[in-house]
């Protein structure tokens, strides 16, 4: 698991109790969990690394990644995320700071590129020279954002041109999709994130053989949804913040069913925990 990326500040520095929040209370307290989560984070060349990363250190987080993929306009025009692509001069300063200031696992996670691809082999060999141990990479550039489709021929080439474990990325919505991955491109793992939030029980299913989809999907849904309610209840039990949440994991968990636009709309205009629990109850049956 990685959490959302933590922006490391320019100026000042985070208290442990922040990163401690930002990190999450059930996660942290589960050992187990902790181990098998890396903690991300964002950075330009301004930002507090070496503090910030030996503070990380210090709280016990074993695995740090580095967000170099996020095409957010803000993030990039902070010369962060996807930018750093296209800047190897303060990739390399970054990359080095972080190694010098934390001593565990260390990966990074990448698109093929900035505006375009030039830098890319350039990329991989210097995540290679700077102690990076993974690389996870997105088949597109920024400017791509998630237009077309992700072009798994990069994480082949990356394979092919690096030892270091590449971890494959982008339009992975299906178990025969990660079948194909894993064929094409030779990679070490994937790694999802639109295809967790549309089918968040994937590793539980990509080994069984000739499962029925939309029965497991109407079988999963419905525990999804009761168990993220059990969840948010621990910590915020209002109704209406719970809704909220339901109601943007409906954008991505009810494509495959039929007159899917229709579906979500019903329940986007649900107008309580009990109205999207009957939808649910009568989709899911």
């Amino acid at each position: 698991f990685y959490t959302d990326f933590l922006r490391i500040p320019t100026e000042s520095y985070f208290t442990d109790k922040f990163i401690l929040e930002h990190f999450g209370k059930t996660a942290y307290d589960n050992l187990h969990l902790r181990k098998k989560t890396a903690f991300q984070i964002l950075a330009n060349e301004k930002c507090q690394i070496p503090y910030t990363c030996k503070q990380i250190e210090r709280l016990g987080f074993e695995h740090l990644d580095l967000n170099l993929g996020c095409p957010s306009k803000r993030v990039n025009q902070h010369l962060g995320g996807a930018y750093l692509l296209s800047d190897l001069r303060a990739l390399k300063n970054i990359l080095k700071q972080i190694r010098s200031n934390y001593n565990h696992l260390f990966t990074v996670k990448i698109r093929v590129g900035y505006k375009d691809d030039k830098t890319f082999i350039d990329c991989i060999k210097l995540f290679e020279d700077e102690g990076v141990e993974a690389i996870t990479i997105h088949g597109r550039t920024r400017d791509q954002l998630y237009k077309g489709l992700a072009n798994w021929s990069y994480i082949e080439q990356a394979v092919k041109t690096t030892s270091l474990p590449i971890i494959g990325n982008g339009d992975l919505w299906t178990t025969a999709d990660i079948k194909n991955i894993f064929e094409q491109t030779g990679c070490h793992s994937v790694m999802l994130g639109r295809g967790a939030l549309k089918t968040p029980w994937m590793a539980k299913i990509l080994k069984i053989k000739d499962i029925n989809h939309f029965e497991e999907r109407k079988k999963w849904t419905h525990l999804y949804f009761q168990s993220l309610q059990d969840e948010f209840r621990k910590s915020c039990p209002q109704e209406a913040f719970i809704l909220k949440r339901f109601k943007s994991f409906s954008r991505n968990i009810f494509d495959d069913f039929p007159e899917n636009e229709i579906v979500k709309r019903k329940f986007m205009r649900s107008q309580s925990l009990q109205e999207f629990h009957n939808l649910l109850g009568s989709l899911c049956q």
